[in-house]
């Protein structure tokens, strides 16, 4: 097979392959980037496989980064792109189910090809654009299915981390698992414990971030990859139930956790340490906490003024995405025209200062910043005006009372 018509990307990258190739050496684009072209889709990195030696690349190009000089890989700098360039390798057994004990730098693209995690991943394209398929991974694109290379027993127990991009592969391709591969990942998902859990995390937002959801968490139940995430063990009912209600992909991250933390019924106290175990961010905790508690008061016909104030325009779409998930009607016109008509949108609009306060007589300290609070609440609810006299004589009232 030969692409006559190749994305502007590797367009740009053919004088690096034909660079490699002059001086003798074999050179290929390799990876997701010739997947993603022959199924018609965008493509992002440009990944160069080559038979010629780290050293020897760098001996070829004026600017090169090191970026994974142990494991073959040189950065060649090309008129401000950077090209990730490795060279052909084999790799020794995975004591930690995760990274090759030793790798071996060899001549032979099958060599390095054959060490690769699915069929459809294993394809390499020469800088005109023929494509090199060793292991039929063309007819598996054409039939729509995710193989692996060789034995799958054999790639899961290298790599557990395969497993998770198998089922996100189904998600984000549309694709279904053979069922040789779907039964290693039944058989070997224990091993997912082995992996670090910020790996696991990326594979699945991105399982649930894809274009078929469905087609990847079906797989992921099937295969009891769910057992072994952080904190999934006793949610089988409700990853079950989302296997039919998420019948497209969510945004973003926060929708995906925002989802998760409602289909598991979590209550506000423990999501923080839900999402701990995640490894999430901070950010990501206090917006996730927020927007599922929107979320469970637009299912239940009751979100008040604050929690609108709150989510403000960027979460509310969050929380209306994640109830319409649940059941929900959508409401995400009625609810942005609701925020836009709040008193305030955000704390600096507050009309009365921490200075104005202190200015009438208020101590700084915690009693200040309270108040603040107060009337920004009493605000936002239309319980007081947005002023500045009547805001100030509220909470000397307040201070005062106390």
């Amino acid at each position: 097979m030969k692409l006559e018509h190749l994305p502007q990307e590797f367009e740009l990258a053919r004088p690096v392959l034909q660079t490699i190739e002059r001086a003798g050496y074999e050179a290929y684009f390799v990876g997701g980037s010739v997947r993603d072209t022959i199924l018609g889709k965008p493509i992002h990195d440009v990944d160069i496989a080559t038979s010629a030696y780290p050293d020897e690349i760098k001996h070829l190009f004026k600017r090169t980064v090191d970026t994974g000089i142990e494991h073959g890989t040189v950065m060649i700098l090309d008129h401000g792109t950077g090209y990730e360039t490795t060279t052909f390798r084999s790799e020794s057994t995975y004591t930690d189910f995760r990274r090759p004990d030793q790798v071996t730098f060899v001549r032979s693209l099958a060599e390095d090809l054959k060490r690769r995690d699915f069929t459809i991943n294993a394809l390499a394209m020469r800088e005109n654009g023929e494509v090199i398929d060793l292991f039929n991974g063309l007819q598996d694109l054409q039939q729509r299915q995710i193989c692996a290379v060789g034995d799958p027993q054999e790639r899961f127990h290298e790599d557990a981390l395969r497993m998770m991009r198998a089922v996100r592969f189904a998600s984000q391709l549309d694709f279904t698992i053979v069922p040789e591969t779907e039964a290693a990942i039944t058989a070997h998902a224990e091993l997912l414990t082995k992996i670090a859990v910020e790996r696991t995390q990326v594979e699945l937002l991105k399982l649930l971030e894809g274009a078929t959801p469905q087609r990847g968490l079906k797989p992921f139940m099937a295969t009891n990859l769910w057992r072994y995430c952080p904190e999934f063990a006793e949610q089988e009912p409700a990853l079950t139930r989302l296997t039919t209600s998420l019948t497209q992909g969510v945004a973003d991250e926060t929708t995906a956790w925002t989802l998760l933390a409602c289909a598991f019924g979590l209550v506000p106290a423990a999501i923080g340490p839900f999402l701990k175990q995640w490894k999430t961010s901070n950010q990501t905790i206090a917006a996730v906490q927020t927007a599922t508690a929107a979320a469970n008061a637009l299912q239940a016909g009751e979100l008040s003024a604050w929690q609108l104030y709150q989510c403000g325009s960027e979460l509310l779409p969050v929380a209306n995405a994640v109830a319409v998930i649940l059941g929900a009607p959508d409401r995400q016109a009625d609810l942005l025209a609701a925020w836009q008509a709040l008193p305030l949108k955000a704390k600096k609009q507050l009309a009365a200062t921490g200075r104005d306060l202190m200015q009438a007589g208020i101590q700084p300290g915690p009693q200040l910043g309270d108040l603040l609070k107060q009337l920004e609440y009493q605000v936002v609810t239309g319980q007081l005006p947005n002023d500045q006299a009547a805001l100030t004589q509220h909470a000397l009232d307040l201070a005062n009372l106390k």
